[in-house]
């Protein structure tokens, strides 16, 4: 009976309509939380087969889907550690028991951003749970090789591991001037010496002291010279490795090196430019520069003058702060300006956003209708850049929800009206009989 369809579709419409209010509840009550994508009501008809005599009214249903692609406004904190994304893709994270599981018992979730902070056992979380989640860096600050189609590789972030760091020196640039006078047969024959600091493997400072030692003829100018090494740290008066420079004074490469002699304890690459010695701590190298190139050890008619000498490593330091790069690269920084790459921060793409899960605390999971995820270097590809102090704010727009809320409201009400309509045509079929 068409009559009995209209009174179906009617009560179809308050239902569809309900839905819709519960969203825009939703979306109104997260107006005011960071990272809210706001949840939506999409209304599709429903039509029975139909007689050219007669009409059966179908009704409505409701697909309730949430705008997890919609980018909500970034606004500016002073927390280092509260991070979002400047575009599409979303920050990996796992719930409080994923950070004693293995990478594949792990629950993977995602979030548009996060205000983090270090928990009493050192890792960045969410205050209501969500743990960090990233690629380790090994010692040297590189980020190995790493499985990009799932979350295997992925590991909470703990930045109590990195309290205390200390990065020894590997290598030494030695930019200097060695006067050409000190090699004419009128010369003195006195060493310059060049005292260097650099640091061991428990980040203590050490001195090592390069002499400059001219040969002088009175034949005429040599341009050779002797450097001798010595290391602070063991017996500073013994030379622990040595090596003799001969210049070249000619007019196209004057001042360059012609040649070099490695001698005892030490080694040259004339690839690189570098020798390498041993000093107390370990394997040690110094750019002198190529054969043929003005960088490096010169001999110019200039005085003694180391003009670029510079060494890499750092001494013991206290960690200050943690920050977060637009690449995802999380560097800790420390007291003696120091700074040492922890962790790198990946963005996870999926082929459906929308398709996503929604779970508590405005986090998402994989889904059959989202597709499979893939992790993104930031600003990479599809994904946007992860910018640091900042969060994002909900995508809920209130002058919206409430012209919607009327527009719900008038609906239900007009469904209401043809239940009662309905209602009454009954009655009067009811009343024919009397």
């Amino acid at each position: 009976m068409t009559i009995s369809s209209a009174l179906n579709a009617s009560v179809m419409g308050l239902s569809v309509n309900a839905t819709r209010l519960a969203t825009i509840s939703d979306n109104i009550a997260n107006s005011a939380t960071n990272g809210y994508k706001r949840a939506d009501v999409d209304f599709s008809s429903m039509v029975i087969n139909q007689r050219r005599s007669v009409y059966a009214a179908g009704g409505v249903r409701a697909t309730i889907f949430r705008d997890i692609a919609g980018q909500g406004a970034l606004i500016a904190t002073g927390n280092s550690t509260d991070i979002s994304i400047g575009g599409r893709g979303l920050i990996p994270v796992t719930d409080q028991f994923g950070v004693n599981e293995t990478g594949a018992q792990r629950a993977l979730q995602f979030v548009s951003t996060g205000s983090f902070s270090a928990d009493e056992n050192g890792f960045l979380r969410t205050l209501s749970g969500l743990n960090l989640l990233g690629w380790a860096a090994d010692t040297n600050g590189v980020i190995n090789n790493v499985s990009r189609d799932s979350g295997v590789g992925l590991v909470p972030v703990n930045i109590s591991v990195s309290q205390f760091s200390a990065s020894p020196t590997n290598l030494i640039n030695l930019g200097v001037n060695l006067p050409a006078e000190s090699t004419l047969p009128s010369a003195s024959g006195n060493p310059f010496t060049l005292p260097v600091e650099y640091y061991d493997n428990l980040g203590r400072a050490q001195n090592l002291t390069f002499t400059f030692t001219p040969t002088v003829d009175a034949a005429g100018a040599t341009n050779s010279w002797t450097v001798n090494v010595f290391d602070g740290a063991g017996d500073a008066n013994v030379s622990i490795a040595d090596f003799t420079l001969v210049f070249n004074d000619s007019s196209i490469n004057g001042g360059s090196i012609a040649s070099i002699t490695p001698g005892a304890g030490m080694s040259y690459d004339a690839t690189t430019g570098q020798v390498n010695f041993t000093v107390v701590k370990g394997s040690l190298n110094a750019f002198i520069g190529k054969i043929g190139d003005n960088a490096g050890l010169t001999q110019l008619s200039a005085p003694f003058s180391p003009y670029n000498v510079s060494k890499d490593g750092a001494p013991i330091g206290d960690l200050q702060s943690v920050e977060i790069d637009a690449q995802g690269f999380l560097e800790a920084v420390y007291d003696t300006g120091f700074r040492r790459v922890l962790y790198q921060i990946p963005v996870a793409d999926v082929p459906n956003l929308n398709g996503l899960e929604a779970l508590n605390n405005q986090a998402y999971s994989i889904s059959q209708e989202s597709g499979d995820v893939y992790f993104w270097d930031a600003g990479s590809g599809p994904v946007g850049n992860i910018v640091g102090y900042s969060l994002m704010e909900s995508t809920t727009d209130i002058a919206t929800e409430l012209t919607n809320l009327i527009e719900t409201q008038r609906a239900y009400s007009s469904n209401a009206k043809i239940v009662q309509t309905v209602d009454e045509m009954l009655q009067e079929t009811t009343n024919l009989k009397r």
